[in-house]
Parts: C-alpha cells; structure tokens; sequence
C-alpha cells in the first residue's frame, strides 16, 4: 500500500491513514507493544492536522489494534489469538494446530457435593457430589485462561485417577466413561478479573476477560459436565462461524 496520500481523490484522507497504519500493524512493520509516531509526528510526515492524526489513532485504538499509556505514547496492541469455542474443538488443540506451544497445570481435583447452582445446571439430586477440576492454561509460557469443570461423581467414578494434564478433559470423558459432547449450551460476556484470578493470570484486579459457560450432554441429552473458562481479554478472541 502506498503511503501516500491521495489529496485529489474521493477518499477522506483520515480513512487513508487509517488504512496505512493498519497495514503497518497487519504486516508487523509496527511490532507488538512499540511506540509508534505521536501526533505531531503523524502530522509532519503525512502533511495532516492534529485533529485528523488524534481521529485516526483514536479509531484505532476502538479497534484494539493500538493502546495508549498516559505520559508516555501510544502503543501497538499485542496481537490476539483467535479461536473458536470449546464445544467445536478443545482449546489446546486449537492452540497447538496454530503452531503455539502450550501447557496446562492442573491447580487442583477436588470430590465434593455439589452446590445448588452446579446441582440445578447439571439435574442432580441434593448431596450429588460432582469433581471439581481446575486448570491454568498458557500459550508460549503466558497464562492465558483458567478451567473449571464439574462433572458428575455418578457418571465418571474414579476421574481423578486420570492424567488430565497430559490428555484433554474431553477425551479422558469420551475414551473412558462413553461421555461423548452430543449438546452444548453456552454464555458468553464480558467480566473483570477478581483477586485470585488476577493473581493466576498476571494481570492486575479488574482486567477485563472474557467469561464462557458450559452445559454440555451426551447425545442421549444427559448432562455431564458445567465449565466456566475465564479468558484473558487482551490475550484472547473466540470466533464463531454459522451457517443460515
């Protein structure tokens, strides 16, 4: 793209900026968390007002695609990962097929009886006791989301004697207890970091992330497991794809 800006054309020159500086980014000429030119800088190489330079970063920053820090610029956003939800293929796979190295710490597999939330959302009887599964996981040895899954004692007695760091949780449930994803009802909205997670995640206390919610059943409609994975905001993106 040329950086020249075409002053006689029917193109307003702030949208031709724009379209400059996204190539920069989109072909990491700019490269994550740089500084990039102030203003007065944009407004000297390209022969434009301050206020045409302020439009342009501003709409850029909309986008996510820049960041600024007070005192001291404005930044290039690092660059999201993109990937879809859970129920069409695990996470980590995703991860991995895109080339990234990740790794999972299970933080703790509790049995306990399951509260009345958990108990409503997978139809279980009062002192029904579900596993309690949490994991951490990170992309190039950053964390990037934390799992928590609840699944059913009844239907998977013995789950914790599974290696579930090495293998998916999806897997070890189909492969071993015939807990095949058959329905998936998800949410998905915007949340903000507590302590603990802000802690676990390296961000600092109300980050914005991402919150995903799972009921899933076989194909028979029995419920079998609840999740919520929190994803890191500025880390993460989820896509979805559909066909009308």
């Amino acid at each position: 793209m040329s950086e020249l800006l075409d002053r006689e054309g029917s193109t307003p020159l702030y949208v031709q900026l724009t379209n400059i500086l996204r190539d920069k980014i989109d072909h990491t000429e700019w490269k994550p968390n740089q500084k990039i030119p102030s203003e007065n800088d944009l407004n000297r190489i390209y022969g434009i007002s301050r206020m045409t330079a302020r439009q342009v970063l501003a709409q850029l920053v909309n986008e996510g695609l820049l960041f600024r820090v007070q005192g001291k610029g404005t930044f290039v956003a690092p660059r999201k990962i993109g990937t879809r939800s859970p129920a069409y293929k695990g996470i980590r796979e995703q991860l991995e097929q895109l080339g990234y190295e990740t790794t999972t710490t299970l933080l703790s597999m509790d049995l306990v009886v399951a509260d009345n939330l958990v108990g409503r959302s997978l139809g279980l009887h009062p002192g029904d006791q579900v596993y309690v599964m949490r994991r951490l996981r990170h992309v190039e040895r950053e964390p990037i989301s934390l799992h928590v899954s609840y699944i059913p004692e009844q239907l998977a007695a013995g789950l914790d004697q599974y290696d579930t760091v090495k293998q998916q949780l999806c897997v070890v449930l189909e492969e071993n207890y015939d807990l095949r994803m058959g329905h998936v009802k998800e949410t998905l909205e915007s949340t903000s970091a507590s302590s603990a997670e802000a802690k676990l995640l390296g961000v600092s206390r109300g980050a914005p992330l991402l919150l995903l919610q799972q009921r899933i059943a076989n194909p028979s409609g029995v419920l079998f497991e609840h999740s919520k994975i929190v994803f890191r905001g500025d880390k993460i993106r989820l896509e979805f794809d559909y066909e009308l």
